[in-house]
């Protein structure tokens, strides 16, 4: 067993009928491994067996033989609660025909899953709205599913299955019942909860169009993998070691990684325990604006970071060396990458150099920046409480969760009142850039 999956099926058998003369072999020996925030597409024709598999992930279709692990806790040992608990926590599931109940308003069909979870009315309906609000269909809140086109009763179901705020999102050909728009549109969304909230996405589809969002493709044919398809590497992030490339610290909160490299540099001069932070600073870096490339590249780009901290090499000759061919010594990234990359990068360490250089003005670099790369569109009044905000988190008032909650919450509790998705990447956005200017 891959011991970092998240899902592993091992040696799966799913027979209906089994010994009746009518008897179908829906699924034959298939064994696979989910990893932690994939968009894994299950690609094959009908009657393939590609449902049953999706169902079997989410402990919705009994195995005839063979078993399925989630984060190494078999199914077939699972207990009646704590399927109930992966079912209403640990998975959301979206279908081709929505399944909203008639009788129920949106909000209430949205909210239905935590009504289950006996959660407070008034902060479920909140939660409810907010998701309407993300997906375009604020407005639809108090009307019926009848009421609704096609396009706006998915995104409804994506709101339900994401309510309890699960981390896997199963998804049996969402976009069959849909006009072209309306399909782009849920796959687009699908996109954004893989990339931007880092939701685990298995997309059950016969559409060869579709395959483009995969980071894997597991190809299915007569109930068994035929092949699998592997457009983006993505394996599990290790939080513990911050030396390994890929290390997460969750919204970067002075991980205690960091807390232990101050300590040890602590009774240094700044400028050589900044120097020698730098192989830390990169680490970061690299997870923070770019985690989809290879190890081998990785590795490479780290060295051309670290000739650009030290000074070696400029922005342009730093977009020149990753955009070369490994046989001509460069990262063998793609222009456009090296482009994006670099600038992120290059803005980044200008403006903590700025900030570091001019302390007495470092708030306003901070406040300008972030209002240009996140296009926040704020009155006089919001920009004052966004400076007084963002002065807290310089003042070490509150953390990183402090900053995001405070510019989540609304005005009237002396917040900013930006959507949390907003909140989050800003909040992220300020830590790494706090950790480029010690």
């Amino acid at each position: 067993m891959e011991t970092d999956s998240l899902l592993h099926v091992e040696n799966l058998n799913v027979t209906y009928n089994k010994g009746k003369q009518n008897e179908v072999r829906s699924l034959q020996d298939v064994s696979i491994d989910i990893y932690p925030e994939e968009y894994v597409i299950v690609f094959g024709p009908s009657g393939c067996g590609k449902s049953t598999l999706l169902y079997s992930l989410a402990a919705l279709q009994a195995p005839t033989s063979g078993d399925i692990m989630i984060n190494g806790h078999a199914f077939s040992e699972m207990k009646k609660k704590d399927k109930l608990e992966y079912h209403q926590l640990g998975m959301g599931m979206i279908f081709q025909a929505f399944f909203l109940i008639p009788s129920l308003t949106i909000i209430d069909n949205i909210c239905l899953p935590k009504l289950f979870r006996n959660e407070d009315k008034k902060k479920r309906r909140e939660e409810g709205m907010q998701l309407l609000k993300r997906f375009g269909i604020l407005e639809q809140a108090y009307k019926f599913p009848s009421e609704l086109s096609g396009g706006q009763k998915q995104r409804a179901s994506i709101a339900r299955a994401l309510i309890n705020k699960p981390g896997i999102i199963f998804a049996d050909e969402p976009v069959g019942n849909l006009d072209s728009s309306s399909a782009t549109n849920v796959l687009e969304i699908l996109k954004e909860l893989n990339e931007v909230d880092k939701k685990t996405i298995v997309l059950v589809t016969h559409e060869p169009s579709h395959l483009q969002y995969g980071d894997r493709i597991i190809h299915m044919k007569d109930g068994q993998v035929t092949r699998e398809e592997v457009r983006k590497e993505k394996r599990p992030i290790v939080i513990a070691k911050p030396t390994e490339v890929g290390a997460e610290t969750e919204a970067v909160k002075r991980a205690p990684e960091l807390e232990m490299l101050l300590r040890t540099f602590q009774s240094m001069p700044q400028e050589q325990a900044s120097m020698l932070l730098i192989p830390y600073k990169i680490k970061q870096l690299m997870f923070h604006i770019f985690s989809e490339i290879t190890e081998e590249q990785s590795r490479i780009t780290e060295g051309f970071l670290k000739d650009y901290f030290f000074q070696s090499l400029d922005k342009k000759q730093l977009i020149g060396a990753l955009d070369a061919d490994f046989t001509e010594g460069g990262a063998s990234w793609n222009t456009r990458r090296a482009i994006t990359f670099s600038t992120r990068v290059d803005d980044l360490a200008s403006l903590a150099k700025r900030m570091k250089e001019n302390p007495g003005e470092s708030l306003q670099f901070l406040s300008d920046y972030l209002l240009s790369t996140f296009d926040l569109k704020l009155n006089e009044e919001q920009a004052a409480r966004f400076k007084a905000i963002l002065q807290l988190r310089n003042d070490n008032s509150i953390d990183c969760a402090g900053l995001a909650k405070s510019l989540d919450l609304p005005w009237a509790k002396d917040g900013l009142g930006l959507h949390k998705f907003t909140a989050d990447r800003i909040s992220r956005e300020v830590e790494m850039i706090f950790l480029l200017k010690y």
